[in-house]
């Protein structure tokens, strides 16, 4: 039996408070960054992979399904607005299309062509890398998807949540985060879906920054899309250049990024 599958720690819930039961999946959740700790050096190996793919024009391409689908397609979203980024760079495909986002597909994840057939939508090649994320390390969509991949000389890695798993093995850079059984016995969206959200954020924060696109401490690429991130910009501005506020946001909204506009000002 896979590790996701097996039998909660914790039994009767139906019985438990409110109050126990968020303390009880509180006491769960505290497990889970020291898992991922201990696969530090597997993640810094698939973020050197895919910093090296990005870094010549390649690109990074996301595929799972169900809960492990949508983090990557999470991922993969937020990477343009807070770096600066193409929609092109970084790309998340789920079993079953766009619709699956929101409803299941059902079965899409068991269609063994599938996955290919999304990836060559997007005219795949050896330039790029693909991660298969999946907590079961099992999902047909995504091994047979980075099986495809590595028969063409596409670089692979994944993120599972199960020892020796069939993506491993399909896997030039696997992540194992074994995190254990679930509170809810075989509910991967708790504990499974948070590793798999703590190692996106490390891969692409991680990427993005050798990249460039990160100034200091900086986001000074993002997109200034609503009026916080306006601010936000502003201040940075403010705090780099000494400039007042209303200086300050004049310039961030005249050149467009925090980035141009500290450039422009900082100029002898």
């Amino acid at each position: 039996m896979k590790v996701t599958e097996q039998a909660s720690h914790h039994n009767n819930l139906e019985q438990r408070t409110i109050k126990e039961l968020v303390a009880l999946i509180n006491q769960e959740d505290m497990t889970v960054a020291k898992t991922v700790n201990a696969q530090l050096d597997s993640i810094t190996k698939l973020a050197e992979a895919i910093y090296s793919a990005l870094a010549v024009g390649g690109r990074l391409f996301y595929i799972g399904a169900g809960t492990s689908g949508r983090l990557g397609i999470l991922d993969a979203s937020e990477c343009p607005p807070t770096f600066g980024v193409s929609h092109d760079m970084v790309i998340g495909l789920i079993a079953g299309g766009d619709k699956a986002i929101r409803k299941a597909q059902e079965f899409a994840e068991d269609d063994p062509q599938l996955a290919w057939q999304d990836l060559q939508s997007y005219q795949i090649n050896k330039t790029d890398i693909v991660v298969g994320i999946a907590a079961s390390g099992s999902t047909p969509y995504v091994v047979n998807g980075l099986k495809a991949c590595q028969l063409n000389g596409i670089k692979t890695g994944c993120i599972v949540c199960n020892p020796q798993s069939a993506i491993s093995k399909v896997s030039d850079y696997p992540i194992e985060v074994v995190t254990g059984p679930e509170f809810v016995t075989g509910s991967t969206r708790m504990k499974a879906g948070t590793a798999q959200k703590m190692v996106l954020n490390m891969l692409t924060t991680a990427v993005m920054i050798r990249l460039g696109r990160v100034k200091g401490n900086r986001m000074v690429d993002m997109q200034l899309s609503n009026d916080k991130l306006v601010d936000r910009g502003t201040l940075m501005i403010v705090q780099t250049t000494g400039l007042d506020y209303e200086s300050a946001r004049a310039a961030l909204l005249k050149y467009g990024s925090v980035r141009l506009a500290q450039d422009a000002l900082q100029k002898p």
